[in-house]
C-alpha cells in the first residue's frame, strides 16, 4: 500500500468515522475464506537486508511530515495496533513489494524499510515477529498496522485493535537467532498485564493550570479525570488524563468528544 493509498484510507477513517468492529475500514477486513491456515504461519526471521529503494525518505501524509529513522536498534514503543486485510491484498506497499495479508508483515510510520519487530499483545501475552515493509498507520493514536496473519495470531482480528508493545530485533542479535523457523511462537514468557487506557488531554508545569483543565473536563461531563506526574526522569509535569478506560473503543469514543475542544491534541496512553 503506497503513502497515497494509506492517506486516503486514513482520511476516510477520520472524516467518515467508518470504523467496523473496533478497527478496520468498512470495505476491509478478513477474507471470506482464508487460503492459508494463519495459525501456522511462522514468525518473520530477521536477516540482513539492504534498505528498500522506496519508502525511506521523508514523506507527507494528512498534512504531516514523517522522517524515517536510519536504524531500528533499541526501538521500543507501547500503544494501539490496528490491522489491514483483503482490501489491500496484492497491492503495492511503500517498499514496492506486494502486500500479502497471509505473511508476517506490518506498516510503521518511521521504522526503516525493511526492519523487524516483535509485537506483544499486552492482554494475552501472545507474540509475533513481523517484517516492517510498509508505511502507516496514519490514523491518530495507532502505532503499527499489522497484516491479517499477524493480527490473527495476536487475537485482535475480531476487535480490530489491541494494546501492544513493539521491540525492534536486529539481524544477528541473540534474540534474532532464537526465533524458531519451523513453527510460530504464540506465547510470551512475560506474564500478561491487563491494560488500562487513558486519554491525555494536557500536561502542565503549573499544578493550578492542570487543576483548571480538570475542572473544565469534569464540567463537560468527563469522568473520571485524574492528575498525575510524568514518569521519573522526565521534566516535572502534571498530566491531565481521562480514565482509566476499559478498552481502545472507549478511548476512541473519548477522543471523538475531546478533539476540537481543547488546545493540546489528546492522545491515548496505555499502562
Amino acid at each position: 500500500m503506497s503513502y497515497r493509498g494509506l492517506a486516503i484510507v486514513a482520511v476516510a477513517l477520520l472524516v467518515a468515522g467508518c470504523i467496523n468492529r473496533g478497527g478496520y475500514y468498512k470495505d476491509d477486513g478478513p477474507p471470506r475464506r482464508a487460503k492459508v491456515d494463519v495459525s501456522r504461519v511462522p514468525d518473520a526471521v530477521p536477516r540482513p537486508e539492504a534498505l528498500s529503494k522506496t519508502g525511506n525518505r521523508p514523506y507527507r501524509a494528512l498534512g504531516r511530515v514523517y522522517r524515517p529513522i536510519k536504524s531500528a536498534r533499541g526501538y521500543r514503543e507501547r500503544g494501539v495496533a490496528s490491522w489491514y486485510g483483503k482490501k489491500f491484498h496484492g497491492k503495492r506497499t511503500s517498499s514496492g513489494e506486494p502486500y500479502d495479508m497471509y505473511a508476517m508483515t506490518a506498516a510503521h510510520r518511521t521504522l526503516p524499510l525493511p526492519s523487524y519487530v516483535r509485537v506483544r499483545n499486552r492482554n494475552n501475552g501472545k507474540t509475533v515477529v513481523v517484517r516492517v515493509n510498509d508505511r502507516g498507520p496514519f490514523r491518530r493514536n495507532r502505532i503499527i498496522d499489522l497484516s491479517y496473519a499477524a493480527a490473527h495470531r495476536l487475537e485482535i482480528v475480531g476487535h480490530g485493535t489491541g494494546a501492544v508493545e513493539i521491540e525492534a530485533i536486529m539481524p544477528g542479535d541473540a534474540q534474532a537467532a532464537s526465533i524458531a523457523v519451523s513453527a510460530p511462537v504464540t506465547e510470551s514468557a512475560v506474564r500478561p498485564a491487563l491494560s488500562q487506557f487513558f486519554v491525555q488531554v494536557g500536561a502542565f508545569s503549573s499544578p493550578a493550570n492542570a487543576q483548571a483543565l480538570r475542572n473544565r473536563l469534569v464540567g463537560a461531563g468527563f469522568h473520571p479525570v485524574v492528575i498525575d506526574n510524568a514518569p521519573t526522569g522526565t521534566p516535572r509535569l502534571y498530566r491531565v488524563r481521562v480514565g482509566p478506560l476499559a478498552s481502545v473503543l472507549e478511548a476512541d469514543r473519548a477522543l471523538v468528544r475531546l478533539n476540537g475542544n481543547f488546545a493540546d491534541t489528546p492522545r491515548i496512553i496505555i499502562e
